[in-house]
């Protein structure tokens, strides 16, 4: 058996897709026993539902855990750490739990005992813990370390970078070459399961990857710019050929529509679901030095269109009495009061932000929102981080709940531009849930070094115009029209 038949045979997709079905079936199970023994019986013994209503419950507590097990990485057994699992595990059962039970409020007409659900939830507790563990034992006990080589060209450090994220149990980096050494080479990739290739252009980016095709080595890209634009690139055919097309961001107007309507809506719920925070953290912030409740900043939003985004102040009223504009440090930031630690640890000063959101400045998801004097730091040396203002930005984002506060504008633009790629409202559904997860990680708002007036980046080593020339075979004046217009 070869380097790479155990991890990408059809066994092994068969016992790790078993592994997720068993995870479900586990977790709608401890729902069934609930639901028979403490929920239904409290309404007419059950006789409200009868058989296929019975089911119709259970069907819909299977969708909705799936979905959110999903949304939280519950699946990611070699990907994750025991402790994420079982954070992200608990997290998809509580909101299965908590939907359940607004449905049953409708079916019942009135508020169901929370007992038997708050029950269900120590059960599922309990059986996370057994599952993560026993789970990512069995994984890998039964598949080792991929052997792995890394291809960079910008970029070098990813084996730091898998220690300290605790994947070195799924990766072994045997060996890293930079792209040079790589090409003169290309059988030194036959002794890895797995290849990363960092930053690496596309003419020799593309060699590489024909290469490991042909000859069955997983891949993991770490796209440029380049690539996430024509992430969005539609296949059509023209004079009887194959032909891509792509454009500025252009979502189509149903989604516009539907997305501007659910904005309104969840805004005006969760305006009335958090008042009492409101009001309480109005009170604290005000007692505290006797300040100004909110802060208003001026920061872009669609086209560089300015606005003033709404926070509860949670930095002293001089923070920045010498006019330059600088990001925060976190924990070692002085500036920042003792309610606004407590506020910015649980997002809470992002609220007055839903103001926002219902007069139109922004949406409920969207690249966020940048200070002009920042965004012009930013373009000095990355002219397209202009891209991200093809939308209107948004209270959390795609590189809010998968990057940090303090992931390099190079990195945020990136995955701004994989959300601008293909708009959806099943994708802005997935952000708003996945936004819950980070309010419980404290890594996601760690803040800039210290002594930084912006946060640092790597500067890319071509401007749009020559990306575009690489990957758009010499003309990219498309991207660079969209650059002009919005810098």
């Amino acid at each position: 058996m070869n380097i790479r038949s155990n991890r990408h045979n059809g066994l092994y997709g068969l016992a790790v897709s078993s592994l997720y079905v068993l995870n479900a079936l586990i977790f709608t199970l401890i729902f069934e026993f609930v639901w028979y023994q403490l929920i239904a019986v409290q309404f007419d013994e059950g006789g409200v539902f009868f058989r296929r209503g019975n089911l119709a419950i259970l069907v819909l507590y299977l969708i909705l855990y799936v979905s959110f097990a999903q949304t939280y990485d519950v699946f990611q057994v070699d990907l994750s750490r025991i402790s994420e699992l079982i954070g992200s595990e608990v997290l998809a059962c509580f909101m299965s739990g908590f939907f359940t039970y607004i449905v049953c409020i409708f079916i019942f007409r009135h508020f169901p005992n929370v007992l038997p659900f708050l029950l269900m939830l120590g059960l599922d507790i309990g059986f996370a813990i057994l599952w993560a563990v026993g789970s990512h034992r069995w994984y890998f006990d039964h598949f080792p370390p991929a052997k792995s080589i890394v291809v960079w060209d910008d970029r070098q450090g990813l084996d730091e970078l898998i220690s300290s994220y605790g994947l070195d149990i799924r990766f072994e980096i045997v060996k890293d070459y930079s792209i040079e050494d790589c090409l003169k080479n290309l059988q030194a990739l036959d002794q890895a399961e797995t290849a990363f290739l960092l930053g690496v252009h596309s003419h020799e980016r593309n060699i590489i990857i024909k290469y490991c095709v042909a000859h069955g080595i997983h891949v993991y890209m770490l796209p440029r710019i380049g690539d996430l634009i024509m992430s969005s690139a539609k296949s059509i055919h023209l004079f009887h050929l194959p032909f891509l097309t792509l454009s500025r961001y252009n979502p189509p107007i149903y989604y516009v529509v539907f997305k501007r309507f659910f904005d309104i809506v969840l805004s005006v719920i969760l305006l009335v679901l958090t008042s009492p925070i409101f009001l309480v953290t109005a009170i604290r912030i005000h007692a505290y030095d006797g300040g100004e409740v909110l802060y208003r900043q001026c920061r872009m939003t669609k086209d560089g269109k300015l606005f003033d985004v709404l926070k509860f102040r949670s930095m002293r009223e001089d923070a920045e009495k010498d006019g330059v504009a600088r990001l925060s440090t976190g924990d070692k930031d002085d500036r920042i009061t003792p309610v606004g630690r407590q506020i910015r640890a649980t997002r809470i000063d992002e609220l007055p932000q839903l103001l926002n959101i219902l007069k139109g400045d922004m949406s409920l998801v969207g690249p966020r929102p940048e200070r002009p004097e920042i965004a012009a730091e930013y373009e000095e040396s990355l002219p397209e981080f202009a891209l991200r203002l093809q939308a209107k930005c948004g209270l959390t984002g795609y590189a809010q709940v998968y990057g940090k506060y303090n992931t390099t504008p190079y990195d945020k633009l990136q995955m701004d531009l994989m959300y601008l790629a293909n708009p959806s409202l099943a994708e802005d559904a997935k952000i708003i849930f996945a936004t819950v997860k980070i309010l419980f990680l404290k890594e996601s708002t760690e803040g800039v070094a210290e002594g930084q007036t912006t946060a640092s980046f790597q500067k890319p080593e071509r401007s749009v115009k020559e990306e575009n020339a690489t990957y758009c075979g010499g003309s990219g004046a498309k991207t660079q029209y969209i650059v002009e217009n919005l810098s």
